[in-house]
């Protein structure tokens, strides 16, 4: 502990966080027109975005689809990440680069120095990743962690009074605590199956209790029609009912769990699944936009940090908000740590979970895993995080094709 106080005295910081910034990034091509009524109603609600603003936001986002891999291949080893940033109620798209000077970019993009490379950076999050493969426990109070591009560090997030907690387990990973900081937040993320009801779809597994959860996308496994949803919503062989109205209400079976992955208390893993749906029902390629006009699902191109995004689920509806962050570790007030999710500033409720993330132009994006907060108050504001898993790794890994259409 003495040598790591001294590390601590050097490089690790404890803040409260960072202002919420619209840090936001690639995400698929497409006129920002194409967005449906619906989405850009939500998003413009969620996001406090007027309809010109929102507009401008899309362009910029169109902007860095195209110049983000560009950037990364300019700057090499020495690229540090990029994002959208808000200033002065107009949007740019920002570089940050380590060891060399910067240079002039495109239009619409500020090249900055930063400290520390995104291959560093990511390294770091690695060496935390590792302390339970290593037979090492996540203390109480820690939440979890990712790799944090404006503030170019992995960042801890905390309980309030679990900074020692968080000291600590940093110094067990080994890290280079330089590339860390501690950050307190308000709620420990937690899993958003519930016990109470609502559009979605039942499971009963024979414990006196109906769980719900929300369907994510629609897919095939070669000629097999099924969807994706989140892991900790069902077991392999549990089948799944459709729920009627009102909520909570059993209707007729239409699936089977294929696969779920989702860890134990105390482990680590993927909280993901994929339902094969039973013959007769017809599936498809689309969200549903909770009376205001369903959204297409056109494509699976992968958004980056800083786009705007939005969820739907049985609970709370459509919801929407920025991505923060890749590849965060979380875990769970349960005790589960899950890997590589996508840290989301949108709102969710119990019984979301499992349900859909997609961009304005349509682009699929993952299933909700989990959350903090909720979706009861003034929206925007600095309090709700829902994380997703990524939809391309539950697709891989289940040889799952997306449905989706034009």
């Amino acid at each position: 502990m003495r040598k790591f106080a001294s590390w601590a005295k050097r490089g690790l910081i404890v803040l409260s966080p960072l202002p919420l910034a619209f840090t936001m990034a690639a995400s698929a091509a497409g006129p920002s027109d194409s967005v449906s009524p619906s989405l850009r109603a939500a998003m413009q609600r969620d996001l406090g975005l007027t309809s010109a603003q929102l507009s401008q936001y899309l362009k910029i986002e169109r902007l860095a689809a195209q110049q983000e891999k560009q950037l990364a291949k300019a700057q090499g080893r020495n690229f540090a990440g990029s994002w959208i940033e808000q200033a002065n109620g107009s949007f740019k798209l920002i570089v940050a680069t380590t060891t060399i000077r910067p240079q002039q970019a495109g239009a619409g993009v500020e090249v900055r120095n930063a400290r520390h490379s995104l291959a560093d950076l990511d390294a770091s999050k690695a060496q935390l990743d590792a302390v339970q493969a290593r037979g090492g426990k996540v203390p109480k109070g820690v939440y979890g962690w990712y790799v944090d591009l404006p503030s170019n560090s992995v960042v801890v997030s905390v309980g309030k009074g679990a900074q020692q907690a968080g000291i600590d387990f940093v110094a067990a990973s080994g890290v280079d605590v330089q590339n860390v900081r501690l950050v307190t937040e308000d709620e420990q993320p937690s899993l958003r199956s519930t016990l109470q009801g609502g559009l979605g779809y039942l499971r009963n597994p024979g414990d006196g209790y109906l769980y719900a959860c929300s369907i994510g996308f629609t897919v095939t496994q070669g000629s097999t029609p099924g969807y994706v949803s989140a892991g900790h919503c069902g077991t392999a062989n549990e089948p799944v009912y459709l729920e009627l109205s009102p909520q909570w209400t059993v209707g007729p079976r239409i699936g089977t769990f294929a696969a779920s992955k989702f860890p134990q208390p105390g482990q680590t893993g993927n909280d993901y699944s994929w339902v094969r749906v039973d013959a007769g029902n017809t599936l498809l390629p689309a969200i549903y936009g909770w009376g205001k006009g369903d959204v297409t699902v056109r494509g699976g191109t992968e958004a980056a940090v800083g786009a705007a995004i939005c969820r739907s689920g049985r609970t709370s509806g459509w919801r929407c908000g920025t991505i923060e962050a890749k590849n965060q570790t979380v875990n769970y007030s349960s005790g589960e740590t899950i890997l590589n999710l996508t840290r989301t500033t949108a709102c969710s409720e119990g019984g979301d979970s499992g349900g859909s993330f997609i961009t304005g132009p349509g682009q699929a994006q993952g299933v909700l895993s989990g959350g903090s907060g909720s979706c009861k108050g003034k929206q925007p504001n600095s309090r709700t995080r829902s994380f997703y898993q990524p939809l391309l790794p539950i697709l891989s890994a289940y040889n799952l094709t997306l449905r989706t259409s034009p």
